[in-house]
């Protein structure tokens, strides 16, 4: 795949439209401040008073009710969780979604699983970071950018693709690198992602080995240390130079028991049930599961918070960070 930057891309595009940012969380923020710093003309949807409005407000933004926000933008980025977005765009936007608009998101779920069906004469783009807002900011205030990728659904205006770069450029992303895929691409394999690797493999793979020290009678702040705590740093060393680099930091004995035994608790038979985890993602039967789930109140998800937060891995690892906080 082309690694497009800055060079590849005309912003001019972005000129003369507004973008209603809809949602002012990590991402709403983030890519909001980003794009005004960048001369965009932003605007913020928000459906209720509270916190976010309040902190949008002091950002110096203009504030408005969603429906509103979507009559005024060109482009309307909905950055609200997953989860709402189908009942917000309902009830609040599809109503602004006039020929010549763009629909955009920063994560493929609920136009590939069909929560939103967009008419058919506006464009539909996705300019997704690969990485939190927090550091998404961060680097653009630093004068870099993280990495992103720009999709495009539809295209009547046939200048789709333009305005997703632009977005992305104006976010100094292109700075990093972007990479164009399809909005399948990304939200299939961001799902992957998350569930087998990032969060619930990880989760699972420090959790387990915590309990199992733990349970064969080491102190508990020793297996914190080794399953958890050493955790990033491994990764850290891993991102700045890869696994090979990461072998030649690590000690003889820590790389041959790396290869000798490391694929043998990640083997094949974890490798089949993360393929069985992505056909369940392809097949949009964990995006159902996830949408009955939310109907329901989220009682898995709040019972789950509540379970890890009284795990000895929590209660212990509190502790232990608090030597930290000050470093």
């Amino acid at each position: 795949m082309k690694i497009l930057h800055d060079e590849d891309v005309d912003d001019s595009i972005l000129e003369d439209k507004t973008i209603a940012v809809i949602g002012y969380g990590a991402q709403g923020e983030a890519q909001a401040k980003c794009l005004r710093d960048s001369g965009v003309k932003v605007v913020i949807g928000l459906r209720a008073s509270g916190a976010s409005r309040e902190r949008a407000e002091k950002d110096g933004f203009e504030v408005l009710p969603i429906k509103e926000a979507a009559r005024r933008g060109d482009i309307i980025h909905i950055l609200i969780p997953d989860e709402v977005q189908a009942e917000v765009y309902e009830s609040e936007i599809m109503q602004e979604m006039q020929a010549g608009k763009t629909l955009s998101f920063s994560h493929g779920f609920n136009i590939c699983f069909n929560r939103i069906v967009p008419p058919p004469d506006v464009d539909v783009i996705m300019v997704a970071p690969k990485a939190p807002g927090t550091e998404e900011r961060k680097a653009y205030l630093e004068g870099f950018g993280v990495p992103g990728l720009v999709a495009v659904k539809q295209n009547p205006s046939g200048t789709a693709r333009e305005v997703a770069l632009a977005m992305a450029k104006a976010m100094h992303w292109t700075r990093a690198g972007i990479l164009e895929c399809t909005f399948e691409e990304e939200t299939y394999e961001d799902l992957f992602g998350e569930q087998c690797v990032l969060c619930g493999g990880l989760v699972e793979l420090m959790k387990n080995g915590f309990e199992v020290l733990v349970e064969a009678g080491y102190p508990p702040e020793m297996a914190y240390f080794e399953c958890v705590h050493e955790m990033k740093l491994i990764v850290d060393l891993i991102w700045q130079g890869g696994i090979k680099r990461m072998a030649e930091v690590i000690s003889n004995t820590a790389e041959y028991g790396m290869w000798s035994v490391g694929h043998k608790i990640i083997g094949q038979d974890v490798k089949a049930r993360m393929k069985d985890a992505l056909k369940r993602i392809e097949s949009g039967e964990f995006a159902s599961e996830w949408v009955e789930e939310y109907r329901k109140g989220i009682p898995f998800l709040k019972m789950s918070r509540e379970k890890i937060s009284k795990h000895q891995i929590e209660t212990v690892g509190s502790e232990i960070r608090k030597l930290f906080r000050n470093h």
